[in-house]
């Protein structure tokens, strides 16, 4: 069908919003980016805007030479991908038996857990069951209080619902067991919805912040985000936590922008390889029919 001109004008006006949101979106980062890769006179000097100026990676190795950033990214690490293969192996656990037609009782479990949707029982309660189970300055208060999303297994579960009948009743009739359909024929099917949750639990423990806060009183087993904001509130501080000869004397700002480069970098590089099944498993898993 061929478009009319009103359409076309209408389509051309569209995409340079779409270019103009992108650019206010990038240019930030690009400026963040810039500031990390820049010598401290184009920096002073303010020649930095969206390109490095005097190309200069000293700030990066000051970081990691004079800050606890190295050991706070071990701990952002093991955070999240424990968490996501914890959360993974309970939200499939929990989303297959309701996905069953034969579950007993699976509308009154899917109902109570819609139910802690609408109701918590709040910071301060949380907080003192964790402190009761003895989970305070571990990672297992960060773990446990999170490892099933109501949200994340209704998609799991509608995906699970929408799955082929015929294939899962092809491999029951040829002698295949409920552990082994869900190992070779569900779990193989459902990379899409798989991916695209690993995603969401794992963006929400690399960036998990106030629980930090809250649960973890050590600095040594700080992450990434409770790190680079104390060193982006507290210039001082940056300055006492860098040990090396002369770091004293170089610019903060760059030193600051270099941390924040370090702890967004890795997101950056997982979601592009993850994008190709977001959309796919978000539709596909919230929609039924």
């Amino acid at each position: 069908m061929k478009e009319s001109l009103g359409e076309k004008i209408y389509m051309q006006l569209i995409y340079v919003l779409l270019i103009v949101l992108a650019i206010l979106c990038l240019a930030p980062l690009l400026h963040i980016i810039s500031l990390s890769l820049s010598s401290k006179t184009a920096i002073e000097t303010g020649q930095v805007v969206l390109w490095p100026v005097d190309l200069d990676t000293a700030s990066y190795r000051l970081l990691f030479q004079g800050t606890r950033i190295g050991s706070a990214f071990v701990n952002s690490v093991q955070l999240t991908v424990v968490g996501v293969l914890l959360c993974m192996v309970m939200t499939i656990g929990t989303a297959y038996p309701l996905s069953r037609g034969y579950f007993a009782g699976r509308r009154f479990y899917t109902l109570a857990m819609i139910f802690t949707m609408l109701f918590s029982g709040g910071l301060v309660p949380t907080y003192l069951v964790v402190k009761s189970l003895g989970l305070i300055n571990t990672y297992y208060a960060l773990w446990l209080p999170n490892l099933v999303s109501t949200f994340n297994v209704l998609i799991m579960k509608t995906y699970f619902e929408n799955l082929s009948k015929e294939v899962e009743e092809a491999a029951l009739i040829d002698g295949c067991g409920e552990y082994r359909l869900i190992g070779r024929i569900v779990l193989p099917l459902s990379m899409p919805v798989i991916a695209t949750l690993a995603l969401f639990y794992g963006v929400g423990f690399w960036n998990a912040f106030m629980s930090v806060l809250i649960y973890i009183n050590s600095s040594a087993k700080y992450t990434l985000t409770v790190l680079v904001q104390q060193m982006i509130q507290s210039q001082s501080l940056l300055v006492e936590q860098m040990r090396m000869d002369g770091v004293e004397q170089s610019l903060p700002d760059s030193i600051k922008s270099a941390a924040v480069i370090v702890m967004v970098l890795p997101m950056l590089v997982v979601y592009p390889f993850l994008q190709k099944y977001f959309v796919k498993g978000v539709m596909l898993g919230s929609v039924k029919g």
